[in-house]
């Protein structure tokens, strides 16, 4: 039985974990933390319970699918809800939009409040789908830095549409000439920040990720986000996967071209296999200080981080709902702070998550749970305390402006997370989200790939390496890398 050496317990290293499992390999998850999930955990504070990490959930099935191939009822280790509103947005202006999960109702409410004909909506909808269905499963599903990749049929069948997906444009100019109206613009420019990246310099080619929130859906699972790290973990320790947490790793072992294994501070633990859900660039830099480092890769402009405010509001507000989005009067200006010269704008884009509107104990009777968010830079020394103050003096400002309440003494807890301790507590370099930006239109070849080729056993997932992060890429990036190991040793 070949032993494998996973560094990290994010949602890829879970999921890779898992899928080799379940191929016979005798899998070790070493961890720093005393628990796994790394980004995606919660926080309990005073009766309220957040999800710390990621709040968006999309495509189920990849879940669902790294259960299957354990041969095991997904249903068994978790369960979830589609969410009929995908969003509700609130506009300097005073406009109040509901983006519906339906594709047409959302049609007839943006029809309605901005005075954009539906019928130019479902256009922008279908050619999202169609991008995706032609491109996307290509970026998902393979390794983009495998020769076979380019040999696929699927391939073949996508090389006529090249004109058509956005490559040369920026999601910004795709998104005027397609729907025209400002605010409409904004609404579909924020989905470059679903990767950490500037719609100002991100491809067109983005303009797939829509689909997946309104030809799919957006979900919540019962009991919260941090339930999949739950029904991960469990299903690897089903699996047979063993765990060690508050052990970090020191060094990926190499000799002869090879990886040997990890060293902790009790020890040298031997593996055939050396599998790193850690960020690419602290891999390199800290466990590998012999091995040659991919500096072009690594050099790579990181993605955004963000600034989150726990909060339990002493206020139920029947005008939010699980996801919500306050946005800037300038768009532009937000994004060229935080990717030119990497500070804050004094009108930031307030998001805010809501879990408690579905699972009502995550806040006590007549309160919720804010999980309050801000694009921010990744960290490069940048005063953050200041930063942080002021940030969080503006948020209420805006809040208060466009809910027209007095948010202030309806504040019960306060946690704060910042670029710094997201890089302390996961190892994300500089606290970035999502590993590297995608700010170009090659920034999904220059991502690390799954693999080191002149170290064969050694291999990557998660955020940082290909496709890249969220919930949803980083499941693919676990069945992506376990097909790999398996195709390694087979």
């Amino acid at each position: 039985m070949r032993n494998v050496s996973i560094i990290g317990s994010g949602v890829a290293g879970l999921a890779t974990a898992c899928r080799l499992a379940a191929r016979g390999f005798a899998v070790t998850v070493f961890e720093a933390n005393a628990y796994p999930g790394g980004k995606l955990t919660e926080l309990s504070v005073e009766g309220y319970r957040f999800d710390a990490g990621p709040s968006l959930f999309t495509m189920p099935h990849f879940l669902d699918e790294v259960f299957t191939a354990c041969g095991k009822n997904p249903r068994d280790y978790y369960d979830y809800r589609k969410i009929d509103t995908s969003c509700h947005y609130f506009f300097e202006d005073g406009t109040r939009l509901q983006a519906h999960a339906d594709p047409q109702t959302l049609a007839w409410e943006i029809e309605t409040k901005l005075g954009v004909p539906g019928q130019r909506v479902l256009d922008y909808l279908r050619d999202s789908q169609n991008v995706y269905e032609r491109v996307g499963h290509i970026f998902l599903e393979n390794s983009l830095h495998k020769t076979r990749t380019w040999l696929s049929a699927a391939v073949a069948r996508a090389l006529p549409g090249i004109p058509s997906y956005g490559l040369f444009t920026t999601l910004n100019q795709a998104n005027k000439k397609k729907l025209g109206e400002a605010r409409l613009v904004q609404l579909f420019n924020r989905y470059a920040t679903y990767n950490g990246s500037d719609p100002y310099q991100a491809p067109g080619i983005l303009t797939s990720i829509p689909h997946l929130e309104f030809n799919v859906g957006t979900f919540l699972p019962k009991g919260g986000m941090h339930t999949i790290t739950r029904a991960l973990h469990r299903l690897a320790v089903d699996m047979g996967v063993v765990f060690r947490f508050d052990t970090p790793v020191q060094e990926i072992t190499v000799h002869g071209k090879r990886a040997r294994g990890v060293r902790t501070e009790t020890g040298v633990e031997q593996a055939d296999c050396v599998v790193s859900n850690m960020d690419v660039y602290p891999t390199y830099k800290k466990l590998l200080p012999s091995l040659r480092a991919p500096e072009r890769t690594l050099n790579q402009e990181r993605s955004s981080s963000a600034l989150i405010f726990y909060w339990g509001i002493q206020r139920s507000s029947p005008e939010l709902d699980l996801h919500n989005i306050l946005f800037t009067a300038n768009y532009e200006h937000e994004f060229h702070c935080l990717f030119r010269t990497h500070t804050l704008t004094d009108d930031p884009t307030v998001y805010i998550n809501i879990t408690s509107k579905y699972e009502m104990d995550d806040a006590p009777p007549g309160c919720e749970n804010w999980f309050v968010m801000i694009n921010v830079p990744a960290n490069k020394g940048q005063p953050w305390d200041e930063l942080i103050a002021r940030s969080r003096q503006n948020i209420i400002a805006k809040i208060n402006r466009l809910l027209g309440i007095s948010l202030e003494p309806l504040i019960a807890v306060e946690r704060i997370l910042d670029p710094r301790s997201i890089e302390s507590r996961t190892g994300s370099y500089q606290g970035s989200l999502y590993g590297t930006s995608s700010n170009n239109r090659f920034a999904a070849f220059l991502r690390h790939p799954n693999f080191v080729g002149h170290v064969p056993n050694l291999f990557f997932c998660g955020g940082s390496a290909h496709p890249g992060g969220g919930i949803p890429l980083c499941l693919q990036s676990g069945r992506i890398t376990s097909e790999l190991v398996a195709e390694q040793f087979a």
